[in-house]
């Protein structure tokens, strides 16, 4: 009872004070919004995506029935530490759940973790106690994205072999292999690759899309599958 008290005050007073920090935000927040609907916009594939939409509303009431999103306002993050985590300001009332995915409108954040309420207690990409299934969008082959320290900036790709044809700049996104997150969400881009002697496996240093210093608002992800993928998996662990 002590510890639900102390978390719903805590979360309360992170919510205060970050209510009044984003009052001043407004106005950065007002110009990244117009800043990327200017961009989709100004796009060369805008008007062919228009066209393409008519054959398009099949799959996207598919993916409509399979992932749902809950918008949701960062009240607390740290970026400093090992393991960082983030808090935000909706809880079960507002259908978060544990094992979600977590994304900004650049790329993926993390991960939910324990949820009470009316608050939620998640895991940060950076975190060395997490990883996430990545790939290389030209490619598609196939790594794990890792948080090692330092930097909050940067983070590692790493089981991509020598044989795979990549190079600064390339776009790494997730796989859609996790339960977590669909196929296709920005991570982030390879900054720079090298190869040591007698390695089967290249190391390679990511800029990642996500800006954590400056995160604000954020989705949290449910796929509506998520129960009956993990369940038929399970086959495979007992056998």
């Amino acid at each position: 009872m002590f510890i639900n008290t102390s978390n719903h005050i805590s979360g309360t007073i992170y919510e205060t004070f970050t209510n009044i920090k984003n009052y001043f935000l407004l106005s950065k927040v007002n110009k990244q919004l117009a800043k990327e609907n200017a961009r989709l916009k100004s796009s060369k594939n805008y008007e062919s995506e228009i066209i393409k939409i008519g054959n398009l509303v099949n799959n996207i009431a598919q993916d409509s029935l399979a992932y749902k999103y809950t918008s949701a306002l960062v009240i607390n993050n740290s970026i400093n530490k090992p393991f960082n985590y983030i808090t935000l300001n909706k809880g079960a009332r507002h259908g978060i759940k544990p094992d979600q995915g977590i994304i900004s409108i650049n790329g993926i954040v993390g991960v939910t973790l324990k949820v009470s309420d009316s608050f939620t207690l998640a895991m940060s990409v950076l975190n060395n106690r997490w990883s996430i299934s990545a790939k290389i969008k030209k490619n598609n082959y196939f790594g794990s994205l890792v948080w090692q320290g330092g930097d909050y900036r940067t983070a590692s790709l790493t089981e991509i072999p020598i044989h795979v044809n990549i190079s600064t700049g390339d776009t790494i996104v997730t796989s859609g292999f996790s339960s977590i997150f669909p196929e296709g969400i920005m991570i982030g881009v390879i900054d720079k690759f090298s190869r040591n002697e007698g390695d089967n496996y290249y190391t390679i240093d990511l800029s990642l899309a996500t800006d954590f210093k400056s995160l604000s608002y954020v989705e949290v992800i449910e796929n509506s599958y998520r129960d009956e993928i993990l369940k038929l998996e399970e086959i495979t662990e007992n056998d």
